[in-house]
This record gives structure tokens, C-alpha cells and sequence, in this order.
């Protein structure tokens, strides 16, 4: 069973920082590409950012780009968000999503809060 635990949300002021991890367990290869969503009150989920099998191709949604960096550490089987310059409107719940490369199966991890105070 293929399994995403999300962690690291938090409360901070704007301009700070944070660092979410998804720690993946259950895939019985490596071909997965793992990002993150998130979803503020009353609004649509939106991608925010993604790491391919090959480390090198990442996404990122234009609000985030130049603040958000995103890194996979395989041996750990665990991806990192690392978030920079937060704004209030980052404020949302951060999900952690993998998608099989092969099967293109979607899964998702639970969502860590993210709070970012004017």
C-alpha cells in the first residue's frame, strides 16, 4: 500500500520560512513523480510545485516561483518543499501527491497547515 505522510506546516510571519517533507512508503519502484497541492479556504486546489524521476525536471506554479524550491532525496525516499519569503496569501493546507509513472495511479498524503500571519 503506497503511503505519503506529509509534515512540517506551522504558524509564521510573513517574510519567514518553512520546510515541508513527504515521506513516501509502498511503491515497488522509483518511476514516481511527487509534488505538492494546496488549498486555502474557499478556493480550488491548486499544484504548486513537482519533482519528476529525473531529479532535474521540476515545476512550479508562477506564484511561487524564485520563493519555493523543491529537492527529492531518494535514498530517503522522502520530498522536501522548502518554502522562502512567505506571503499570507501561501496560507492553505499543503498536500503531498505521487504520481506512478507507468500506471500514471494518483495517491495523496494528508494535508499539513500552513499559516502565514501578516
Amino acid at each position: 500500500e503506497v503511503q505519503l505522510q506529509a509534515s512540517g506546516g506551522g504558524l509564521v510571519q510573513a517574510g519567514g520560512s518553512l520546510r515541508l517533507s513527504c515521506v513516501v512508503s509502498g511503491f515497488t519502484s522509483d518511476d514516481y513523480a511527487i509534488g505538492w497541492f494546496r488549498q486555502a479556504p474557499g478556493k480550488e486546489r491548486e499544484g504548486v510545485s513537482c519533482i519528476g524521476t529525473d531529479v532535474s525536471s521540476t515545476f512550479y506554479a508562477d506564484s511561487v516561483k524564485g520563493r519555493f524550491t523543491i529537492s527529492s532525496d531518494p535514498a530517503k525516499k522522502t520530498a522536501y518543499l522548502q518554502m522562502n519569503s512567505l506571503k499570507p496569501e501561501d496560507t492553505a493546507g499543503y498536500y503531498c501527491h505521487a504520481s506512478e509513472v507507468i500506471t500514471l495511479r494518483d495517491y495523496w498524503g494528508q494535508g499539513t497547515l500552513v499559516t502565514v500571519s501578516s
